[in-house]
């Protein structure tokens, strides 16, 4: 439609400042002729747009003026962007969506909302097979806030062990896992995660965040998943199952299934992975025939066990 064209060239006008023809019909993928009339519509609207001739001429903006599209404020363009950023679950059309929304932002507020759109970094599945739903912690804020503003934070934290520490962070961005938050920060140790429900305190000291070079939060936060993953699995099950159960064993196990090939009985072999064999049992007990576990024998063992205690809780003369 000839309005959204409109509505796009402004926006190009807006972000590049001066514009010719030819750019304006390879951006919107129609002729020349039709950009240079639809440019010329926009002078004829009223709008403040002229034609500069010569060499390095182009459509501007009188005066570098702005036209601020959305209606957002500063604080709305931000939520928008760190829930629905390139790294997030948003579909392709919300993506595209933004990446025009963001050139129609008053320039302080396009600086907010370009750096959250690399803020934070969205990973639905739990570490484990479910996900608890966990409400957001209290540090999540102003944490978000320092990230996007690239500034250094004074961090109190509690970990695993129930140390507490304080130390000094450079905000890289945020990840969610599930529905549990981490920080992905550098510091004097290197690249550290940090769970944000464990934080006690967050103050800023005043200096701004140094990125460590090439630093790209998804790519920074895959590699840290993989290793924890890893981490967490100590024992993988061999077995064989029904080529239909597939489903079922990828909403049970997530990424601690490992699919491999089909055997001469049309079975598929597959891997599961846990931390605890008796834990593993309990996933795969209600299975039934649908999976053949072949090892190891840990699992075996427990599993013709627990098998054989159902059987005489159960049974019927």
């Amino acid at each position: 439609m000839r309005a959204d064209r409109l509505v796009a060239i402004l926006m190009l006008l807006q972000t590049r400042g001066q514009v010719t023809a030819a750019e304006v019909a390879a951006e919107l993928e129609v002729c020349e002729r039709t950009a240079r009339r639809d440019l010329e519509a926009l002078g004829q609207a009223g709008l403040p747009i002229y034609p500069r001739q010569g060499r390095n001429g182009g459509w501007q903006l009188l005066g570098g003026a702005r036209t601020d599209l959305s209606g957002l404020t500063s604080a709305e363009a931000r939520a928008l962007f760190l829930v629905a950023g390139p790294s997030s679950t948003a579909t392709p059309d919300v993506k595209a969506a933004l990446r025009k929304l963001v050139r129609a932002l008053p320039e302080p507020f396009r600086v907010a909302a370009e750096a959250a759109s690399t803020a934070i970094v969205t990973d639905p599945t739990g570490w484990g097979a479910t996900t608890v739903n966990r409400p957001p912690p209290a540090a999540l804020d102003e944490l978000q806030s320092a990230v996007i503003e690239g500034a250094q934070v004074r961090l109190g934290y509690v970990d695993r062990q129930r140390n507490t520490t304080e130390r000094v962070l450079h905000p890289l961005g945020l990840a969610c896992k599930g529905s549990t938050w981490y920080l992905v920060a550098d510091t004097a140790n290197g690249l550290r995660t940090f769970r944000v429900d464990r934080a006690t305190s967050v103050e800023r000291t005043g200096d701004p965040v140094v990125r460590p070079p090439g630093f790209v939060l998804a790519e920074a936060w895959k590699l840290i998943a993989d290793e924890v993953s890893e981490r967490r699995i100590s024992l993988w099950a061999t077995a064989t199952a029904e080529p239909d159960s597939l489903w079922l064993l990828r909403s049970i196990f997530g990424n601690r299934l490992r699919i491999g090939s089909t055997d001469a009985d049309g079975r598929v072999q597959v891997e599961l992975g846990s931390n605890h064999a008796r834990a593993l049992v309990g996933e795969i007990g209600g299975l039934g025939a649908m999976l053949r576990v072949d090892g190891p024998e840990e699992v075996l063992t427990i599993l013709a066990r627990v098998g054989a205690e159902l059987t005489t809780m159960y049974a019927t003369s």
